[in-house]
């Protein structure tokens, strides 16, 4: 995303915006990660988990988990005055991924966060990102208590593609969200420039 401003001479300056996508199953740690990473308060469209909701959503491992994100998470990073990381949160659920499609439209790339206790949520975000050719990584929450797994192991049980990086990270630390993003945003350079690189060969 490109947009015009102009500075206090009345000079026209670009910023660019790149936009990452936070996905991966219910109760992972999504809402968590952007607000982690944000400079500023995130916003986010979180609702109470209902008995109804209970009754759909399989919350098991996170029995503790009180709301649950319905739209979207967003945040900001400022990496130079023209130079900024949107951060958009995907809902978990499969009811609200018809939401999917608008949020990854003009995505650099995602992080497809994982919980090792139940790694299977995160086949549907993996299996979204493959078929649409957007640059992922998977980043392991490290939560308390959980298994750790090497990064092999884990792409092994995912079965993805020779290349995708693999990491662990604590979704509460903002440090560890800010390797995950640096991997994410070195990975979809490579890609986009391969494919650049293709297109004219």
């Amino acid at each position: 995303m490109v947009s015009e401003h102009y500075d206090a001479t009345g000079a026209d300056t670009t910023v660019l915006a790149l936009k990452i996508l936070i996905a991966g199953g219910f109760g992972v740690g999504k809402t968590t990660l952007v607000g982690a990473l944000s400079e500023i308060r995130p916003l986010r469209t979180e609702e109470v988990l209902s008995e109804a909701g209970r009754s759909v959503d399989d919350t098991t491992g996170v029995e503790r988990k009180k709301a649950t994100t319905v739209a979207m998470d967003f945040g900001r990073i400022t990496i130079r005055p023209d130079l900024s990381l949107y951060l958009f949160g995907t809902p978990g659920q499969d009811r609200f991924w018809f939401l999917w499609d608008e949020l990854a439209h003009g995505a650099l790339g995602a992080v497809v966060l994982a919980d090792t206790r139940r790694l299977g949520d995160c086949f549907p975000a993996v299996d979204y990102f493959e078929h649409r050719n957007i640059p992922f990584v998977v980043a392991c929450n490290c939560f308390t208590g959980a298994r750790t797994y090497e990064p092999r192991e884990v792409s092994r049980a995912l079965d993805l593609d020779p290349g995708t990086p693999v990491l662990l990270c604590d979704a509460r630390d903002r440090e560890s969200g800010k390797e995950v993003l640096i991997r994410l945003v070195e990975y979809a350079g490579r890609m986009h420039t391969a494919r650049l690189l293709d297109s004219v060969s």
